[in-house]
């Protein structure tokens, strides 16, 4: 099925089923950059805890408009449906977010299968049908040059780009961008982060995160080598306002031309 967004945002959306479960959501920009007319960098992008890729795409809509010239994107959504009903009121307060929309998990790291980024010490249930989804998306809709990742996506991202690093993956992408990220602290995660990552690497968080605390997100930035820091002065969210337009812009330019150098 394809849709068109309102026309001021100024791009297509594809939407895809895969297996009658999974949803893919590619959007791209109508407009090419007379400096990038060749190919755009594909970026698969996933969501936070208790979103859907539905929902992660209308979130994400001024940043996609900052990017539209050098990048089109693709949504996935978690393969885990939130239906627990239990302690409702911190599992909402988690995401930031309470709203109706269907949401989902990447994995759950409490026995009551809902998931928190500050537990530490818990199981990562559901962690591995999480992995083998992000290697369908790259084969059906891939190659993929980079991964966006919010939050808990964010926090896989940071894992896949640990995993790329030791061998892991059988796909390749060359940078990642992780907005109120997280390390994991799950047990079967914890030997992820044992060496610097070396992959172009953009981290976004707000000083005033009271979902994922600052220091969280420095934690999982401090893992990589040489990363790109954004920081904005409000909360759980992916700002795409004046003052990150131009860092946003100035990353993903620099990633395009590596790819073209080493392409040439």
């Amino acid at each position: 099925m394809e849709c068109l967004l309102p026309s001021h945002e100024k791009f297509t959306c594809k939407i895809f089923t895969f297996e009658n479960k999974a949803k893919f959501i590619i959007c791209s920009g109508n407009n090419m950059s007379p400096e990038n007319s060749g190919e755009k960098l594909k970026i698969l992008a996933l969501h936070g805890y208790r979103q859907n890729g539905e929902t992660f795409r209308q979130k994400t809509g001024s940043f996609r408009k900052t990017v539209q010239k050098w990048a089109q994107f693709t949504y996935i959504t978690a393969p885990h449906k939130v239906v627990n009903e239990n302690n409702e009121k911190e599992i909402v307060s988690d995401v930031g977010d309470g709203t109706n929309e269907e949401q989902y998990s990447w994995w759950f790291n409490k026995e009551n299968n809902s998931f928190r980024g500050t537990v530490k010490g818990g199981p990562a249930v559901g962690f591995e049908e999480s992995l083998i989804l992000v290697e369908k998306a790259f084969k059906e809709f891939g190659p993929f040059d980079g991964i966006l990742g919010f939050s808990q996506g964010a926090c896989f991202v940071g894992i896949l780009c640990s995993m790329q690093q030791l061998g892991l993956l059988s796909y390749h992408f060359s940078f990642a961008i992780m907005a109120a990220g997280f390390p994991s602290y799950s047990l079967p995660h914890v030997n992820y982060y044992s060496d610097k990552i070396k992959l172009p690497s953009l981290h976004i968080f707000g000083e005033q995160d009271d979902i994922i605390p600052r220091v969280m997100s420095e934690e999982l930035r401090d893992i990589f080598e040489n990363p790109v820091t954004v920081i904005h002065p409000g909360k759980h969210y992916l700002p795409a306002s004046a003052p990150q337009k131009q860092p946003y812009q100035s990353f993903i330019k620099k990633i395009v031309l590596q790819k073209q150098s080493t392409s040439a």
